[in-house]
Order: C-alpha cells, then sequence, then structure tokens
C-alpha cells in the first residue's frame, strides 16, 4: 500500500489554500496525515525536515477530469481503454479496471504537483461507467493507490455519443435518443430498486444486475454524475434529467456554461470547465473560452479546471489556472478550481485539496508561484513520502526530474 511517512517542511511560504496564507510556516506530517499547520508548531524529536525556506508550499493539485492510466502516453490503441463504444449503456463498467499505474502520464502527473485526479471513462457512451479517485503514485498497483471508489458516474450529452453511434447506425444518433437512454436507464434502474427491496422484505432470492446497482447508487445520491456537455442546450438538458430522477449533477466541461451561468448558480450546479488550450475542432465547443469560466464563477457557480488529459498534458494543470486568472477568474478562485473545489465536488475533500490537519499528507514544495511559468514543483510528497525531486545538479546543471520509481521502493 501506499507508504505513509512522518516528515516537516519549515520556513516555507504555506499556502493551505482553505486558509489563509503562512509566512515562514511550518507543516507536520505524521503517518502520513497532516497534524499541524503554523509558524509555531513543535516537531516530535527524530522526525526528518525540509528546509522550504524561499519555497512555496502547496497541497497537491487535483485533476478532477483525467484518462491517466487508461488513455496511456504512446501507445495507441493498445493503451487506450477509456471508451467501451460496443453499448449505450455502460453503468456496468469501472474505470479502475482499466488504469495502468506505469503510464507515463503519472510521472508527467508529479512535475504539475497533481497528487490526486479522478479518472473517467470516455464520452462516447451516453453512460460511460464509474469513475476512480486515485492518487497519481505510490502503489504497486493501482488498488493501493485508490482514494476512493464511491466518487461518481461518468455520462455524455451532445455530438460524442451522436456521432459513435450514429455511424453504427443504432441507437442513440440524435440528441433526443441520447436523453432517451439515460432516462430509460434510470427508470429501469428505479423499477429494479422496487423489485430487489420487495424481494428482500420477502426473503426471497433476486438475480443482481452490476449497471441498475451502480446507478441506484446514483440514486441514492451516493455516486454524483459527472455530465459531459459543451453546449447550453445540451447542459440544460443535463438538468432537466438530473432533476427529474433527483440525482446530484457535475457539469464537466461546460463550454457554454457562462451563457446560462445564473440558472447553474441558481441550482448549485458545480462545473468542471476545460479543457482550454485546445483549438475549437467541433461545433459544440466552438465558443470556447478561457475568460468563459471567469464569467461563470462571477454569476457564483462554484468552478474547477480540467486538463481532460491527454487532450492537455496533465502538468499543464497549474497553467490553466494561470491563463484563467490572466483572464478574469480571481486568483484564489483560481487556485481552489485545482484544489478545494474539485475535491468538495466529488466528496474527497475529507482526504485531498488542501493543507489543513486531518487530511492525507500530500503536499508540493514549489520554487515559487505556482502561476509563475518561471517557476516548477521541485520536491512532491503523497501522504508524507516523496514521490518526485527536481535535480537542479542533473544532465550538466541544465537540470531533471527524479520520480522515486516502484522498483526503487518496492524491489
Amino acid at each position: 500500500m501506499t507508504t505513509r511517512s512522518s516528515v516537516a517542511i519549515t520556513g516555507a511560504y504555506v499556502v493551505p489554500v482553505a486558509s489563509e496564507p503562512i509566512e515562514h510556516g511550518t507543516v507536520l506530517i505524521e503517518n502520513g496525515a497532516i497534524t499541524a499547520v503554523g509558524q509555531d508548531v513543535t516537531i516530535p524529536e527524530g522526525t526528518p525536515t525540509i528546509d522550504g525556506t524561499g519555497k512555496w508550499l502547496l497541497p497537491g493539485f487535483v485533476e478532477a477530469h483525467g484518462h491517466i492510466g487508461t488513455h496511456e502516453e504512446g501507445e495507441g490503441w493498445a493503451g487506450n481503454d477509456t471508451n467501451e463504444m460496443t453499448d449505450p449503456n455502460g453503468s456496468a463498467l469501472r474505470a479502475l479496471d482499466a488504469v495502468n499505474i506505469d503510464d507515463e502520464g503519472f510521472r508527467d502527473a508529479l512535475a504539475g504537483g497533481v497528487t490526486s485526479a479522478v479518472l473517467k471513462p470516455g464520452s462516447g457512451n451516453p453512460i460511460g461507467g464509474q469513475t476512480i479517485a486515485i492518487k497519481t503514485w505510490g502503489g504497486r498497483i493501482v488498488d493501493e493507490q485508490v482514494i476512493s471508489d464511491s466518487v461518481s458516474v461518468k455520462s455524455a450529452l451532445g455530438e460524442n455519443p451522436k456521432r459513435v453511434y450514429g455511424e453504427q447506425k443504432t441507437l442513440p444518433s440524435t440528441r433526443l435518443g441520447t436523453a432517451h437512454v439515460i432516462r430509460k436507464a434510470f427508470v429501469d434502474a428505479q423499477n429494479y430498486v422496487a423489485k430487489r427491496d420487495a424481494a428482500a422484505a420477502k426473503g426471497e432470492p433476486f438475480d443482481r444486475d452490476l449497471g441498475k446497482e451502480t446507478l441506484a447508487r446514483v440514486l441514492t445520491g451516493e455516486l454524483a454524475w459527472d455530465q459531459h456537455t459543451h453546449r447550453a442546450d445540451d447542459i440544460a438538458t443535463a438538468i432537466r434529467l438530473s432533476e427529474e430522477f433527483g440525482y446530484r449533477l457535475v457539469v464537466n466541461h461546460g463550454t457554454e456554461g457562462h451563457l446560462i451561468a445564473d440558472i447553474l448558480a441558481e441550482k448549485d450546479i458545480p462545473v468542471i470547465y476545460g479543457p482550454m488550450f485546445v483549438s475549437r475542432s467541433k461545433v459544440e465547443v466552438r465558443r470556447r473560452a478561457n475568460v468563459n469560466v471567469a464569467k461563470m464563477a462571477a454569476a457564483g457557480v462554484r468552478v474547477a479546471i480540467t486538463t481532460d488529459h491527454p487532450v492537455i498534458p496533465i502538468d499543464f494543470l497549474v497553467h490553466q489556472a494561470s491563463f484563467a486568472a490572466r483572464d478574469g477568474l480571481p486568483r484564489e478562485t483560481a487556485l481552489a478550481a485545482i484544489t478545494t473545489n474539485p475535491a468538495s465536488f466529488l466528496g474527497l475533500d475529507d482526504r485531498v485539496g488542501a493543507i489543513r490537519p486531518g487530511l492525507d499528507g500530500d503536499v508540493v514544495l514549489w520554487s515559487g508561484d505556482p502561476f509563475d511559468s518561471d517557476q516548477r514543483a521541485e520536491r512532491v510528497l503523497i501522504t508524507g513520502t516523496e514521490v518526485y525531486r527536481w535535480d537542479h545538479e542533473a544532465d550538466g546543471g541544465r537540470g531533471a526530474r527524479r520520480v522515486v520509481e516502484r522498483t526503487d521502493r518496492f524491489s
């Protein structure tokens, strides 16, 4: 399992995100968890220390919507297990079963200060499958990196499922067909729950259905509904369906969310915005602009930012946030959009997303302000264990990243 270590980082400019920054601060991590944060922290005798003088210490960033490990770097079709596009209803599928933790994307995540990621099936199906939240490093197998397996279910509206199944000349080939697949799946799940509960009350046997069991967890609110949707009309459909069945909606991408930002804010529907550094490759993203996320936040929408890796390399997550800040998103909100907000949206805020006692010791020591593109992540710790370091002296003084490989830790 992920190693849980004890360490103190001293003298840094600590940015907890959930509270005010601390000059010359100390963060104490014991047995993998943060136990103290402040200027006057007593460090137990024998605790290893890291001198953070002149550096910035932040929580590890949270990628709210990515495909590292499921859509692998440089592997083509052999390493792409993001979409099972043979059945519009993939509610029985689980992203966990497709994650290769040796994907190079995980090493890139560390270089960008990303220590947690929610990995999701792709957007080819109306219902793509169950997501998984994991640490971006630390285990021998993916199960040892899991933060939560009760996060959400991925769903898609708009062009993608319409194109995929339209080419197969089967349902759904239209937007109304896509909505029908989702609506029917939930009605079937409701009927399934009624029959299951009746059988349990009578003590009778009942045939389980993996997909309907998953959707039943969405209906009870245990799992969020991660809705891939770009156009404002598709976002309206997402809201309509969520209100019809009473589930917890999180809009993913939300390219035109700024056009109905007041509605999203009034209904308190969060938006995971992005990817941002992309061309307008299809009709539904023709209004893509960095300023859109700022407009939504200004209207009161809770926002997060995603790279949708590998659409944008995951180590560029912080650069997307800095560009959003440049284009009007308040700096504090931009930082929250890659830390506290995604952790809150997806039920991970009891483990990650900030620097405060009780949370996992996932912290990153930066050379300076991470929104300054000249600065870099110098040391990355997950549950108090250093998993990455920038070696300034390597490669003839040009520097190089040093990842603590699994073979080094578990051989």
